[in-house]
């Protein structure tokens, strides 16, 4: 196997022997199967948009499919064995459309007519024959930016599933992942092409997050401003990671009167400000961090635990009997919920003994997306013109477990008291729980909210940006940010399409970018790796 997807790769150059996150070589030879199966149905769905051939259900599929493949979310071989047979159904149901609409259904490429194997050996075995979907025999440079292209692709194909579950869907998404899917076989594309449909894509993501954020918002309201407690309260219970509100909201509905009181672990925190969620009075609080005890919280937690979406590595047989995936995610010997029956986690929960008393532990505030921070925009206004406030700082991504991330944390409890925090995403794991007081009623740390929630925060800079007549890049506004899995490569790409510049990025940068494709990024966007902590605080506050 050979995968260098992720921050936390080994030895900062790539997974060979197995991953770091826990991915064997049949798994990641059948994730590299599945795309290449997902390569062969695009020749027919960008064809078929030619012709006006389209279906809404494949789209969505694909996303979903594509979505199965990043880090940390798919680990169970027979589910990437139902996926790719799916796509190869799809693909058939494509190539008859597209031939009666008179299209073309003749490509040379073998992905186009990939026939998988009977049995999960025979596809292992075509997974490793036909490793990633780019090319091979191209310049590295090239290869380098293929490679950013299809995790960027992966982190569109995710936000796009969640919007879509959501009932938000764009026709010019699905067509760029099409369009980017077949482009890995075009040898007439040079590297200036290559850049190009990479920033495309960062300009693709922006639409994917705005839907993702029209139907959490539309669905569930604006998040408002909420306290929440870490602490627990005496009674039956059930955990929920990941990211996706829709899983929550049913969850909270089956739980209704059954005496379980439900908590949010990682990046689901946010969800307590919104209005259409934290109305359900069982809805109680937070436990738990994201990734630095993650291991021993869920081992620890004394009820049932649910995942919506990747947050964590393969669970341990200590605790992994206690939890139920859904979505996109299944590993080996964890039960999969479907079609949102959560009966099966109520029922688990209720023979487990829940907290046996009630625990303090503080509390932290969530609920300061677009609306809440615009919503007090004059305050901010007239606090930077008083010199009250002298600088912004976004300080977020997503965490791991790999070393150098305690920088985020030294970084925001150094920064001056007349700095605002914005943070979002599970990064901010590392200091969510710090008092930094405020400023004039605003407080120092704004959690804007999940990784999903980018789109708030984009907004939020361009509002600043207007009521202070400048552009993005003059606010005093510096992003350090933190990357670990492809949602981020995406949000990197939507904010270099936007032209912002001097990101501080870290805690390492990507294994797939080579020396030539990271001088392009730094001469063009200025894009810094991240020093001490005491370094780049100098640099920012000049």
């Amino acid at each position: 196997m050979f995968c260098n997807q992720c921050e936390q790769t080994a030895k900062g150059t790539g997974c060979t022997v197995t991953g770091v996150c826990g991915k064997k070589p049949d798994v990641a030879a059948l994730q590299d199967l599945l795309l290449h199966a997902v390569k062969g149905l695009s020749y027919y769905a960008h064809e078929g948009r030619r012709l006006g051939v389209k279906d809404n259900k494949i789209d969505h599929f694909v996303c979903l499919a594509i979505f199965s493949t990043l880090t940390n979310v798919v680990f169970d071989p027979e589910r990437l064995q139902q996926l790719i047979n799916q796509t190869v159904e799809y693909t058939a149901q494509l190539k008859d459309k597209v031939a009666q609409a008179g299209g073309n259904v003749e490509f040379a490429d073998p992905a186009a007519n990939f026939k998988p194997a009977a049995d999960l050996e025979g596809l292992v075995k075509q997974g490793e024959e036909v490793g990633l979907p780019t090319a091979r025999d191209v310049d590295a440079n090239i290869q380098s930016l293929q490679q950013i292209l299809l995790y960027g692709i992966k982190g569109v194909s995710a936000y796009a599933d969640h919007a879509a579950i959501l009932g938000q869907h764009d026709d010019t998404v699905y067509a760029f992942i099409y369009e980017a899917m077949v482009s890995f076989a075009n040898k007439e594309l040079g590297l200036n092409d290559w850049v190009g449909l990479v920033l495309k894509c960062g300009e693709i993501n922006l639409r994917a997050m705005e839907l993702l954020d029209a139907g959490n918002t539309g669905t569930y309201g604006h998040p408002v401003p909420t306290e929440v407690p870490l602490g627990a309260k005496q009674g039956k219970c059930i955990l929920v990671s990941g990211h996706d509100l829709k899983d929550l909201e049913q969850l909270l509905k089956q739980t209704e009167g059954k005496g379980i009181n439900i908590y949010t672990h990682g990046e689901m925190l946010p969800t307590h400000g919104y209005p259409e969620l934290k109305k359900y009075p069982h809805f109680y609080g937070h436990y738990g961090t994201a990734w630095q005890n993650q291991k021993k919280e869920f081992a620890e937690f004394p009820g049932a635990i649910l995942m919506t979406t990747n947050c964590i590595q393969q669970p341990q047989e200590l605790y992994q009997q206690n939890i139920f995936t859904t979505g996109p995610v299944a590993w080996p010997g964890v039960k999969h919920v479907d079609n949102s029956d959560f009966s099966p986690v109520i029922e688990r929960a209720l023979e487990l003994p829940g907290f046996a008393a009630d625990e303090d532990k503080g509390t932290v505030m969530v609920g300061f997306g677009r609306n809440a921070v615009l919503g007090v925009a004059d305050k901010v206004i007239e606090a930077v013109k008083a010199g009250q406030i002298k600088h912004f700082m976004l300080v977020g991504g997503c965490d791991g477990v790999k070393a150098g991330r305690n920088y985020y944390t030294e970084l925001v409890e150094k920064a001056p008291k007349d700095t605002v925090i914005l943070t979002l995403a599970c990064g901010k794991f590392r200091f969510f729980d710090k008092d930094l007081g405020d400023i004039g009623g605003i407080p120092r740390l704004l959690d804007v909210g999940q990784c999903n929630d980018a789109y708030s925060t984009i907004q939020i800079a361009v509002a600043l940006a207007k009521a202070f007549d400048c552009g993005v890049n003059d606010l005093p506004l510096s992003l350090v940010l933190s990357w670990y899995e492809q949602k981020a490569v995406a949000i990197l790409l939507t904010l270099l399409h936007l032209g912002i510049k001097g990101i501080r990025l870290g805690p390492s940068l990507p294994a797939f970018i080579t020396p030539a494709v990271l001088d392009v990024l730094v001469q063009n966007f200025d894009i810094k790796p991240i020093g001490t902590a005491d370094e780049d605080l100098a640099a920012i506050l000049g």
